[in-house]
């Protein structure tokens, strides 16, 4: 009686635990600190990949490109040359999640040194700080790639 009971304990934690493993969220930062075209639409091959894998397994993901230092030009809305292409994307996840988000102190250091105001792309957010953000977000259990 008592090995009855300890293998459908056993089977009972075996089917829960697995069943938590695939309700895990999937969540991956990835950083763009590059005013490099290339780099920039590696990131967002990147995303793409992830969403696609994930899509075919039926399985949510979200995904936090953050962009600071020189990077910020691939979110800003008069010099980003992949802005057409993130307009694309946050259209082709919806409804899933995918956010960018923009640091804040480049922003305002960009605007200091270029003497006027800068505007990001509308597909845009702007965080206080784009390596505190990246540090948050692992702190909270994402991955982080960095190409």
């Amino acid at each position: 009686m008592f090995c009855r009971l300890a293998t459908i304990a056993m089977l009972s934690f075996a089917f829960a635990t697995s069943a938590l493993a695939a309700d895990k969220a999937h969540r991956i930062s990835i950083q763009i600190d590059q005013n490099d075209p290339q780099v920039m639409n590696m990131v967002l091959n990147n995303a793409t990949n992830v969403i696609e894998y994930y899509r075919a397994k039926n399985e949510d993901v979200d995904i936090d490109v953050v962009a600071y230092g020189p990077g910020l030009h691939m979110l800003r809305a008069d010099t980003s040359p992949v802005q057409d292409r993130i307009k694309r994307l946050k259209d082709m996840v919806f409804p899933g999640k995918i956010q960018f988000s923009a640091c804040n102190n480049t922003k305002q250091g960009m605007e200091k040194t270029e003497g006027h105001a800068i505007s990001v792309l509308p597909e845009a957010t702007v965080v206080p700080s784009g390596v505190v953000h990246l540090m948050e977000l692992q702190e909270q259990g994402w991955s982080y790639v960095r190409p």
